[in-house]
C-alpha cells in the first residue's frame, strides 16, 4: 500500500529530511552506481561506485563524503571527473554497511546530492544491546493490561463505493482511556475469509477507504488502524492541527519511561486488532497477515513478534530498527530515540527504547516474513535493519534495495513492490504457502 505524496512529503519535511538530485526534482543530477548491481559483497572486498553527472554543465570535481552505517564519517574528499564521470573506492573490514554522498551545486545556487551504498556480509551485522531480561515479562504485563479493558467493538456500516464490498468505520478501547480506530471491509458475499491487518505509516492524517475496499475486492477480511486516537476521516487541516499541536513530535514522547511511551498505546493497538480479527465469524482461522511500512514495517514486525496468531508478515523499509546502534557505530532507525534526549535523563531514554526495539521482537517472530530495505535509506538505515533481520529464526525473504531510499524515489522499492503485491499476497489470500525465494540471508 504505497502513502500518499502529500503526506509522505509532509513528514519528511517536519523530520529536516531533504531529497535533491532525482530526476523528479531537477533536471540536472548525480547518478552513483556500485560496482555489484546488487550493492553486496564480501568483507574487505574492494567496493567502487561509478558517479556520473546528467545534464548540461557537467563540473569538472565532485566533493564526496563515505560514512560508515550512515554515522561515523570514515572518508572525504573530491574526485576529479572526465565528461561528467568518475570513480569512488572504499571497503569494509567487517559486516555492515557504507553510505557514500556526493554534492555539487546547482547554476542557481541549489544543491545537488547523489547517494550511494554499500554492504557486506548482510547476514552477520548484529544488534547493538542485548534484550533486556525482562522484556518478555514486560510486554506480557501489557498485554494483561490490554486484556483487562474490554474491546468492545462499534462498527458503523458505510457506503463502500465499490461494487460487492461492505465497508464499516470501528471505534475499540485500549489502555488508559484511549480507543484503537480504524476501517474494516470485507467481500460482501461469503462466510470465511482470510484476514489482513494494515498497520500505518508515521505522520498525521486519516485514512483512505480504497486502502482496504481494494483488499476486500481481492477476498480478503482487512482491518485497517490509526496509529494515533483520532478519527479517520476529517479534514486534512484537522491533522495538521493534531501534527502541529498535541502530536507534535508525538515520537518522543515518554521515550524516557517504558510505561509512558507514546508507542505503547500504538504497539497495544495493533496487537488487539490482530486479536479482534482473530475473534470475527467470518475469519477463515487460516490467514491472518500484517502489513505495513516505515511506522507500519516497525508496527508490522512488532506484533508478529507478540501476536502469534498472525500467519505472514510484509514490511517495507521498517522503522524502530537497532535502538541503541550508535553504541555500535550505526545510526539507528526512526525514531531515533537515542539522540531524542533533550532536557531528559539520555541513559533512561536509551533504556527504555530496549523495550520497543523492533530488534528484541523479531526473534520471536514464528510465521514467513517479507521484508525490503534500500542501501540509501536515510529515516530507516540499512545497517540498523539488517541488524534487525538476524535475528529472525522463522523463514525470510530480504529484499535488498541498492538504490532504495525512503521516499521510493524513481520507484526505488519496485522489487519489493513486485513481490509484495503480486506474489506474497496473492499466494496468501488462497491459503497457499508464503512463496519465500530461497536464498535470503
Amino acid at each position: 500500500m504505497a502513502a500518499s505524496a502529500r503526506s509522505i512529503a509532509r513528514l519528511f519535511c517536519l523530520l529536516g529530511v531533504s531529497f535533491f538530485g532525482t530526476s523528479a526534482v531537477w533536471a540536472q543530477q548525480w547518478v552513483v552506481t556500485p560496482s555489484h548491481a546488487d550493492g553486496i559483497y564480501k568483507v574487505g572486498e574492494p567496493i567502487e561506485w561509478s558517479v556520473q553527472w546528467k545534464g548540461d554543465g557537467a563540473p569538472a570535481s565532485v566533493n564526496y563524503d563515505i560514512k560508515k552505517g550512515d554515522l561515523n564519517e570514515i572518508a572525504n574528499g573530491s574526485v576529479t571527473l572526465s565528461n561528467g564521470a568518475g570513480k569512488i573506492e572504499s571497503k569494509l573490514d567487517q559486516p555492515g554497511t557504507l553510505f557514500l554522498e556526493v554534492k555539487s551545486k546547482a547554476a542557481d545556487g541549489k544543491d545537488l546530492r547523489g547517494l550511494g551504498g554499500a554492504v557486506a556480509a548482510p547476514g552477520e551485522i548484529k544488534p547493538a544491546a542485548k534484550r533486556p531480561d525482562d522484556f518478555d515479562a514486560f510486554w506480557a504485563s501489557k498485554i494483561d493490561e490490554l486484556q483487562a479493558v474490554p474491546p468492545d467493538p462499534k462498527l458503523e456500516s458505510v457506503d463502500s463505493g465499490k461494487a460487492g464490498v461492505q465497508y464499516w468505520h470501528i471505534t475499540m478501547n485500549n489502555i488508559r482511556g484511549t480507543h484503537i480506530q480504524g476501517q474494516l471491509a470485507r467481500p460482501e458475499k461469503g462466510d470465511k475469509f482470510p484476514a489482513l491487518l494494515i498497520v500505518q505509516w508515521a505522520g498525521v492524517y486519516g485514512l483512505q477507504k480504497p486502502w482496504v475496499t481494494d483488499r476486500a475486492s481481492d477476498g480478503w477480511l482487512v482491518l485497517n488502524i490509526e496509529p494515533h486516537d483520532l478519527p479517520i476521516d476529517k479534514p486534512e487541516a484537522f491533522y495538521k492541527e493534531q501534527f502541529d499541536g498535541p502530536l507534535k513530535n508525538y515520537w518522543a514522547i515518554g521515550n524516557d519511561d517504558r510505561e509512558k511511551s507514546y508507542f505503547l498505546r500504538m504497539y497495544l493497538s495493533c496487537y488487539r486488532a490482530a486479536e479482534y480479527l482473530a475473534q470475527r465469524p467470518d475469519w477463515d482461522g487460516k490467514v491472518l497477515v500484517v502489513n505495513g511500512g516505515s511506522q507500519g514495517g516497525l508496527q508490522a514486525l512488532m506484533v508478529a513478534g507478540i501476536e502469534l496468531k498472525i500467519t505472514a508478515c510484509t514490511a517495507i523499509v521498517p522503522a524502530g530498527c537497532d535502538m541503541r546502534g550508535p553504541e555500535a557505530g550505526c545510526q539507528p532507525g526512526w525514531p531515533q530515540w537515542y539522540f531524542k534526549t533533550d532536557g531528559k535523563d539520555a541513559d533512561k531514554v536509551h533504556r527504555a527504547s530496549e523495550y520497543y526495539d523492533v530488534a528484541n521482537f523479531v526473534s520471536r517472530i514464528k510465521c514467513p516474513v517479507l521484508v525490503g530495505l534500500g542501501l540509501i535509506d536515510e529515516i530507516c538505515p540499512p545497517e540498523a535493519t539488517l541488524a534487525t533481520m538476524s535475528q529472525i529464526t522463522a523463514p525470510k525473504e530480504i529484499i535488498i534495495l541498492p538504490y532504495g531510499d525512503h521516499p521510493n524515489t524513481n520507484n526505488s522499492h519496485e522489487p519489493y513492490t513486485k513481490r509484495c503485491w503480486n506474489a506474497w499476497l496473492p499466494d496468501l489470500v488462497h491459503d497457499k504457502p508464503a512463496p519465500v525465494q530461497a536464498g535470503s540471508f
